[in-house]
C-alpha cells in the first residue's frame, strides 16, 4: 500500500456474523443483522473520503458446505481502497458469537500476523461489538495504535432482555458467556480512546452502567441512511399497485395519509394513535390512517404480546367506527417500505412514531429522507433527529391530545408541511447520509491519530461483582409522590449507586398510567417496573416485557368468570378501561355497603376461582391471578436476578404492598401510610416504621439499614 503523507489507513473489526460485500443475508440469524450491514457500509463510506488511503474490515473466515464460498475467500474487494479481510480462527464452520469466545485470542494473533506479513500499520483500529472490541484492545496494545469502539449492544443491558425472555441468570451465563462478555467490554472501555454511539440516550442507558465509562471518551455519530433507497416522491406513487392494495380499505383513498410503521409491540403504542385519530372528527375528515404493523396470516398464530396489540387495535377501530378510514394491511415486503413513505409524502401526509420509548428512530430518518414530515415521541432518539432536521414535532406519547394537535397543525397548514418536508430531506443529507457520517467520523479520528486529542484517563476501578448485588423497590403513589424535594434527593442518591443497586417500582397502575405519572414528576425510568398489581414486569432500557412471567401467572385465570361473580355485588364498580389489563380486574369499592374482603374471597372460591384479592387505599380493589401479586413478582425478580431477598429493600404504604414487606426483605413503612391496611405490620419487629413521609421516609429507612454500605458510588467525588 502506497500512502501519501497524511492519508489514513483504518482497520475495522467485526468478528461474528456473515459478512460480505453484496446481498447480505440479513435476518438469517441473530448475528447477521443491522451490525453487519453497518460495518460494510461504513467501510465503503470511509474509503470514499478524501485523505483515506485504505480501509480494511477484518472478520472471521468461514468455510462451510451449507454457506456461500464467498465467506471462505481471504480477501474481498469492496472498492479500489476498501477490502473485507477474513481471518482464520477456530473451526472452519460457522459459529454463533456466544461460541466464539474460546477462539478470540486466535483471531487477534492471526490478525496481527496479517498486518505484519503485509507490512501494514493501521492508524486506527475500530472494534464493533464486545468480541471485536477485545481483539482491538489486544491489537492496539501490540501495535501501539489508538482504539475506537462501538458496542452496538452491551452485555449488562442484554442480560436484562434475556432474563425478561424467561431465562434464569444461570441459564443466561451458561448459554451466552455473559460474565466474559461484560469483562471484555470493561477492558475495551479501559483502553479505547473514543467510543462511538448513535444517540445520547444510548450513552446514559448503556455505557454509564460500566465501571470504566468516561464521559470524555463518548462521541455521538448517528448511523448513515442509504439514500439510493430512501428518496423523495417521484410523482407516480399514488398509481402504484401498493396504493391500490391500500385503497380497498378506504372510502376516500385520495386523502392525505397518516402513516405508522412498526412491530406489533405494546411499547410502540400504536393504539394511542388510533385513539387520537378516533377522538378527532376533524382528523378523520382530513386524512386516512395507515398502520403497517408487521406481517400476519392469522392473529391467533402470533405470540401473545402481538395478539394483544392487534386485539387492542381492532377494538379501538370498532369503538370509534373507523371502518373505511383506517388501513391495516396483513402483509408487506421489506423492499416496499420506502414506497410506503413516498406514497404518504405524495399524499401530503405525515409519519407518526408514538412509541413509549425509542432509542434511535431509524424509521423517522427514512421517512424524512422521502420528504415526509414526522411526529414522534419525546423520548430518546427522536429528540436528536427532529433537533437536527427541524422537520417535525415531538409529542407526549401518553397524551393523545398532543398527537392529534400535532397532526392537525401539519395537515391544515400547507406551507408548514412543505417547509418540514424540505427540511427533512436536507437534514437527512446533512446529518444522516453515509457521506455525512463518514465525514463526522474522520473529524473525530484525525486529532487522535495526530495525538492532539488523546483521552486523559481518570483513576477508575472495577466493582467487586459483575452485576448489582442489591435492589430497592417502592410503591409509586404512596411513597414517591407527594414531596418533590425529597423525591429529587432520593433520585440523586439512587443515581450515585446505580452501578450496584437495581431500582424498582411496584405499582397497581398499568404501564402507561405509571409512565405518565413518572414523567409528570420528572422521575427517571427504573431498572425494573412491576405494574398492574404484580401481573406485568418490565426491564429498562427498552421496557422489555418479561414474557415468561406472564406465561407463569396465566394459571386457572378466567377473568370473565370473575366478573360474572363480582359485577352485581353492591358497593363494587368497575374502574375505567384504562385501569384494566389482561391479568388485572380493578373495581372501586364502597366498603360501607360492599361485602368484606373475606366474603368476596369466599364467593370467588365457591365458584372455583383461584385468585388474589388486594385492597389499596381503602377504595381500590384488584383481582389478579393466584400466582400474581407485588410480592410474588418481587420474589420472582429476586430469583431470576440472583439478588438475595436479604439485600432487597422494600418501601410500602398501602395494603397492596404488604406481601412485599413480609418475609426476608428489608422492609420499611413510610409515615404517610394508609394506617388501617398496614396496622397488622406494627407488631412485626423487623419492619422499620419511618418517622418521615414519602421519599424522606425511604431515605430515613435506607440510612437505618445502612443499605449502601460496601456499594461504590458512580461518581467517586460525589
Amino acid at each position: 500500500m502506497v500512502r501519501r503523507p497524511g492519508e489514513l489507513y483504518i482497520a475495522l473489526i467485526s468478528v461474528h456474523g456473515l459478512i460480505r460485500g453484496d446481498d447480505l443475508e440479513l435476518g438469517r440469524d441473530a448475528d447477521t443483522g443491522g451490525q453487519t450491514l453497518y460495518v460494510v457500509e461504513l467501510a465503503r463510506a470511509l474509503a470514499k473520503q478524501p485523505g483515506v488511503a485504505r480501509v480494511d474490515l477484518l472478520t472471521r473466515l468461514i468455510d462451510a458446505e451449507d454457506l456461500s464460498d464467498e465467506y471462505a475467500q481471504p480477501v474481498e474487494a469492496l472498492s479500489d481502497t476498501a477490502n473485507i479481510i477474513r481471518i482464520e480462527a477456530g473451526p472452519k464452520g460457522y459459529l454463533p458469537k456466544e461460541q466464539l469466545w474460546d477462539h478470540i485470542d486466535t483471531f487477534a494473533d492471526n490478525s496481527l500476523r496479517y498486518f505484519r506479513d503485509n507490512n501494514l500499520q493501521p492508524d486506527i483500529l475500530h472494534g464493533h461489538y464486545a468480541d471485536a472490541g477485545y481483539v482491538g484492545t489486544r491489537l492496539a496494545h501490540l501495535l501501539g495504535v489508538p482504539l475506537f469502539f462501538t458496542g452496538h449492544s452491551l452485555g449488562r443491558v442484554k442480560r436484562r432482555r434475556l432474563v425478561a425472555s424467561g431465562l434464569s441468570a444461570a441459564e443466561v451465563e451458561q448459554r451466552y458467556n455473559m460474565v466474559r462478555r461484560v469483562d471484555a467490554e470493561e477492558q475495551v472501555l479501559a483502553a479505547a480512546e473514543r467510543v462511538i454511539t448513535s444517540t445520547f440516550q444510548e450513552i446514559e442507558e448503556q455505557y454509564e452502567l460500566y465501571d470504566h465509562y468516561q464521559p470524555e471518551q463518548m462521541r455521538v455519530v448517528p448511523p448513515g441512511t442509504d439514500l439510493t433507497h430512501f428518496f423523495p416522491a417521484l410523482g407516480d406513487e399514488l398509481q402504484s399497485p401498493l396504493f391500490e392494495e391500500l385503497a380497498r380499505f378506504l372510502k376516500i383513498p385520495d386523502k392525505p395519509m397518516i402513516l405508522a410503521l412498526s412491530r406489533p409491540d405494546r411499547r410502540k403504542n400504536i393504539t394511542a394513535l388510533i385513539e387520537a385519530y378516533g377522538q378527532s372528527p376533524e382528523l378523520q375528515e382530513l386524512a386516512n390512517l395507515i398502520i403497517v404493523a408487521g406481517n400476519r396470516d392469522d392473529i391467533d398464530d402470533l405470540d401473545d404480546g402481538a395478539q394483544e396489540v392487534f386485539k387492542e387495535l381492532l377494538i379501538a377501530i370498532d369503538r370509534y367506527d373507523l371502518y373505511g378510514k383506517v388501513a391495516l394491511p396483513k402483509h408487506h415486503k421489506r423492499e416496499q417500505v420506502p414506497l410506503f413513505y413516498r406514497m404518504a409524502a405524495a399524499s401530503n401526509g405525515v409519519f407518526v412514531n408514538p412509541a413509549l420509548t425509542e432509542p434511535f428512530g431509524l424509521t423517522l430518518i427514512e421517512a424524512a429522507a422521502c420528504g415526509l414530515p414526522i411526529i414522534a415521541t419525546d423520548d430518546g432518539g427522536p429528540c436528536d433527529i427532529i433537533g437536527n432536521c427541524q422537520n417535525g414535532t415531538l409529542i407526549d406519547p401518553l397524551d393523545s391530545s398532543t398527537i392529534s394537535a400535532a397532526l392537525l397543525e401539519l395537515l391544515q397548514d400547507r406551507p408548514l408541511w412543505q417547509a418540514r418536508s424540505e427540511a427533512g430531506i436536507k437534514g437527512v443529507r446533512e446529518h444522516y447520509a453515509w457521506d455525512a457520517h463518514a465525514s463526522r467520523y474522520l473529524d473525530i479520528v484525525k486529532p487522535i491519530v495526530a495525538r492532539t486529542g488523546m483521552l486523559e484517563r481518570k483513576p477508575l476501578s472495577r466493582r467487586s461483582g459483575t452485576y448489582g448485588d442489591r435492589a430497592i423497590f417502592t410503591d409509586l403513589d404512596q411513597n414517591l409522590l407527594g414531596d418533590p424535594d425529597s423525591l429529587r434527593e432520593l433520585m440523586t442518591e439512587l443515581r450515585r449507586y446505580r452501578k450496584c443497586v437495581q431500582f424498582g417500582i411496584a405499582t397497581g397502575r398499568r404501564l402507561d398510567s405509571a409512565l405518565k405519572v413518572m414523567k409528570q414528576y420528572g422521575m427517571p425510568e427504573p431498572d425494573i417496573l412491576i405494574t398492574s398489581s404484580g401481573t406485568e414486569i418490565y426491564y429498562a432500557p427498552k421496557l422489555s416485557v418479561d414474557s415468561f412471567w406472564q406465561k407463569h401467572i396465566d394459571y386457572h385465570w378466567t377473568p370473565h368468570l370473575v366478573r360474572r361473580v363480582l359485577n352485581d355485588l353492591p358497593g363494587l364498580k368497575l374502574q375505567p378501561r384504562i385501569e384494566q389489563s389482561r391479568y388485572k380486574i380493578s373495581y372501586f369499592i364502597d366498603r360501607d355497603i360492599a361485602p368484606s374482603l373475606d366474603e368476596i374471597n369466599s364467593l370467588l372460591h365457591r365458584e372455583e376461582q383461584s385468585v388474589n384479592v388486594t385492597l389499596a387505599f381503602g377504595q381500590f380493589l384488584d383481582i389478579v391471578p393466584i400466582r400474581a401479586s407485588k410480592g410474588m413478582a418481587l420474589r420472582y425478580v429476586s430469583d431470576r436476578w440472583q439478588i438475595p431477598l436479604e439485600r432487597i429493600f422494600v418501601a410500602g404504604g398501602s395494603g397492596a404492598d404488604e406481601d412485599m414487606m413480609r418475609g426476608n426483605t428489608l422492609a420499611a413503612v413510610v409515615a404517610n401510610r394508609h394506617h388501617e391496611e398496614l396496622s397488622r405490620l406494627v407488631e412485626e419487629e423487623r419492619i422499620y416504621f419511618a418517622q418521615q413521609p414519602f421519599a424522606s421516609g425511604i431515605l430515613e429507612a435506607l440510612k437505618h439499614y445502612d443499605f449502601f454500605n460496601g456499594c461504590n458510588k458512580t461518581d467517586p467525588s460525589a
